[in-house]
């Protein structure tokens, strides 16, 4: 039976997001009434018996199925702790997840998830243009593990993610393995290209196995406002709670939601990796959950502001937004069936290339000239030369990540203003 502190209804009224992030999975009895979750900045949890403890072991390390009603008792905070479980509790909500879980930073929740589904001898498939981060991981590290990658960059209509998915089973089949899992990042960062979720779970079940591989989805651009994998054919979704979810650009941190059965192979890894976040970054995240609606409501306001006024701007060759009006009718009808909004990120290509981008950069000044996006403030960066800059010349170039891009995360700042400081930048050039 659901207890009033994690109840999603009011009497036949189900409860919006916004609404449960105000005391969602607390109880203030349990911390002398405080309206707000306290700090349990402690690492161990004191057992009320032996035999607690060792019921609270067993589920922890799967030694035993949890009993419906039982929770999960309190050991070390490398497992689990008061704030990570409220957090987690309210993270799962707006993803409409069975299970969320929290990481000391985004890559530390992609690196944990992808070990979990992989193994010697099999092959993931990834879409690019993808995060640095996550191509390094993709590209450099798991094939030392014997972990084969297959990159696709051509995905508008979903036919080339299709025929790769389809060459990776029979590839992992015969090197003894199997397709372990196929990673999306829509949109894709930092081209705004989406990707066609229903067409790429559509692929997966077209391979006709019993246990099928997951499809991953990093949703961190446009979630959980903007667009919800889970609804569109997604196992687990990946998040960097550095940006929108924590949103003003003071902590690192990361999520995997999704089906409870991934989510319990996924929280073994976390648990033996400890790749888990602190309780201090978890309350700071709690604390942001309750704004999340209204800033990047504010930010996807303002960004949709300056995508119009930008769009046919005589220094510029093109203004990159999720499914805007310079993309292509697959990426427009995409977006239609999978989107609620184009969020706050997106990018520009000038007239010219490194050194016409370097002189609008630098002559920004209410922009801020740094990597990451989704805080507060009106941030820009140059993917060719920073966060995409291991990338070979031939895979730029494959990606449309060339030295005239330049990508804008537009913060809650007057419009006016933040319009006023591109327009003289871009007449640096």
């Amino acid at each position: 039976m659901t207890d009033r502190h994690h109840a999603r209804r009011l009497g036949d009224r189900p409860l919006a997001p916004e609404t449960l992030m105000m005391g969602f999975g607390y109880n203030p009895a349990l911390s002398e009434g405080s309206i707000k979750p306290p700090i349990f900045q402690t690492s161990t949890f004191v057992f009320r018996s032996a035999e607690d403890g060792k019921r609270f072991f067993e589920v922890a390390y799967g030694l035993r199925e949890k009993d419906p009603d039982e929770a999960l008792g309190l050991i070390y905070s490398r497992i689990n702790n008061p704030n990570l479980e409220i957090l987690e509790d309210r993270l799962a909500v707006w993803d409409g997840a069975d299970k969320a879980l929290v990481f000391s930073s985004g890559m530390a929740a992609i690196s944990t998830t992808i070990l979990a589904l992989s193994r010697p001898n099999d092959v993931v498939v990834y879409t690019a243009p993808a995060y640095g981060g996550t191509e390094y991981l993709f590209d450099r590290i798991l094939p030392r593990m014997g972990v084969e990658t297959v990159s696709v960059a051509d995905c508008d209509g979903g036919a080339a993610l299709a025929t790769a998915v389809r060459d990776a089973a029979a590839r992992g089949a015969a090197r003894g393995g199997r397709l372990a899992a196929v990673y999306v990042e829509t949109p894709a960062n930092p081209t705004n290209q989406l990707i066609d979720l229903r067409a790429a779970a559509d692929a997966i079940r077209d391979l006709g196995q019993a246990e099928a591989p997951p499809l991953v989805v990093d949703n961190t651009f446009l979630g959980p406002l903007w667009q919800k994998p889970l609804e569109h054919g997604a196992d687990l979704v990946l998040y960097s709670l550095t940006k929108y979810v924590g949103g003003h650009s003071d902590l690192i941190s990361g999520a995997c939601m999704g089906r409870a059965g991934l989510m319990g192979r996924v929280a073994e890894m976390r648990t033996i990796c400890g790749t888990v976040t602190d309780p201090h970054t978890a309350w700071l995240l709690t604390r942001s959950l309750e704004t999340l609606h209204v800033r990047m409501e504010r930010s996807q306001q303002n960004a949709m502001e300056l995508v119009r006024r930008l769009r046919g701007h005589p220094k510029l060759e093109a203004v990159l937004d999720a499914g805007g009006a310079e993309s292509s009718a697959d990426q427009q009808a995409i977006f239609a069936r999978q989107c609620a909004g184009p969020g706050s990120t997106f990018s520009i290509r000038l007239k010219g290339g490194e050194a016409e981008a370097f002189r609008m950069l630098n002559a920004l000044r209410l922009f801020k000239l740094a990597v990451s996006l989704g805080g507060t403030e009106s941030l820009v960066s140059h993917p060719s030369s920073t966060t995409h800059s291991d990338y070979t010349p031939e895979a730029k170039a494959r990606c449309g990540i060339g030295d005239n891009l330049v990508r804008l995360s537009v913060g809650i700042e007057n419009v006016e203003d933040l319009f006023a400081d591109l327009v003289q930048a871009l007449q640096a050039i």
